[in-house]
């Protein structure tokens, strides 16, 4: 395998694009020891001798940012994620999977975008990622000569939608890798991020061993006269909640004498169980609504940067 950086598709200013560093990014980690993406990108300038001053570079509205080449090496092990040649075992770690290995073993330095994207997994993340973007009404070209000004500001919203909709479908892979406890939690802190605790209200996860088929609690007033009771399952994506599920929470609604629950999932939910939850006052949140709703409201994710978009103020230089 080339270790020369200088014989690395790169772009002009030398610093290596992120197709060209997939096969060195499975390399480093074919070990199968976990590894922090601090430690993981100095492995990689390491074996391909990337000199300070391209590992440096930084973008030119923003000095303050990590360089190129940082970013573009958390490209590469975003893409990996995506494609589940690496798993994360937790916050900032990352470990090489066995179809990881697989792909480095198959094909060495010549593994590129064209096959990276043919592979299940990452099949499976575009189709979720189409599925967003049809939802958001964003077509799969962007940018056309000859826009109108309003249309160039639909073309900006449809990007930063589209980016939106890249963070939303993996976050929820990292959701569904979460433990119970901790989606139980995340969706409590979700709704009371939303406003459903009200001004005076509480909010708690309820325990494991005595749920009784609730997950968690929302009071919307102090004294518990108006309350949401939730449920949250995380499932798999093929893994479709059912009716039964369903008609045992509003089971355990009846129990407690509640007229209001929410249920979210990870998946999704089979026709018989969206039927018969709008008969029953019962809001049904699946994972691309969860996610969405956890960008919404920033839960488990930052913004990075802001942007302006001017346009010239004519009245200004109109006489009075």
């Amino acid at each position: 395998m080339n270790t020369d950086y200088r014989k690395l598709d790169s772009t002009s200013n030398n610093v290596p694009r992120c197709e060209a560093l997939l096969p060195y990014a499975l390399e480093i980690l074919k070990d199968g020891r976990e590894i922090h993406k601090n430690e993981f990108r100095k492995r990689v300038i390491k074996l391909l001798a990337i000199p300070d001053d391209i590992v440096n570079i930084k973008y030119p509205n923003h000095p303050d940012a990590e360089g190129i080449l940082m970013d573009r090496l958390n490209y590469v092990l975003s893409d990996l994620f995506k494609a589940k040649a690496v798993e994360r075992t937790k916050r900032g770690v990352y470990k090489v999977t066995d179809f990881g290995i697989g792909l480095l073993d198959k094909y060495g330095e010549n593994l590129d975008y064209t096959i990276l994207k043919q592979q299940e997994p990452y099949l499976n993340y575009l189709k979720e990622l189409k599925i967003r973007n049809e939802k958001s009404g964003i077509e799969s070209s962007y940018l056309q000569e000859g826009n109108t000004e309003e249309q160039d500001l639909m073309e900006v919203e449809n990007i930063v939608t589209s980016m939106k909709n890249m963070v939303a479908t993996e976050l929820l892979e990292k959701v569904r890798a979460s433990d119970p406890i901790f989606f139980e939690t995340l969706v409590v802190k979700l709704l009371v991020g939303m406003g459903y605790s009200g001004t005076n209200g509480n909010a708690y996860v309820t325990k494991p061993t005595n749920d009784g088929g609730i997950d968690g609690v929302i009071n919307q007033d102090p004294l518990g006269t108006s309350t949401v009771y939730i449920q949250a399952k995380r499932y798999a994506e093929d893994n479709k909640v059912g009716r039964a599920a369903i008609q045992s929470f509003y089971g355990a609604l009846a129990d407690v004498h509640a007229d209001r629950g929410v249920f979210i999932t990870t998946s999704d939910y089979s026709k018989g169980a969206i039927d018969f939850a709008k008969n029953q006052g019962i809001v049904l949140i699946n994972g691309i609504e969860l996610t969405d709703l956890m960008i919404q409201y920033e839960i488990g994710v930052e913004p990075i940067r802001e942007y302006k978009l001017y346009r010239i103020d004519n009245d200004y230089f109109e006489e009075e």
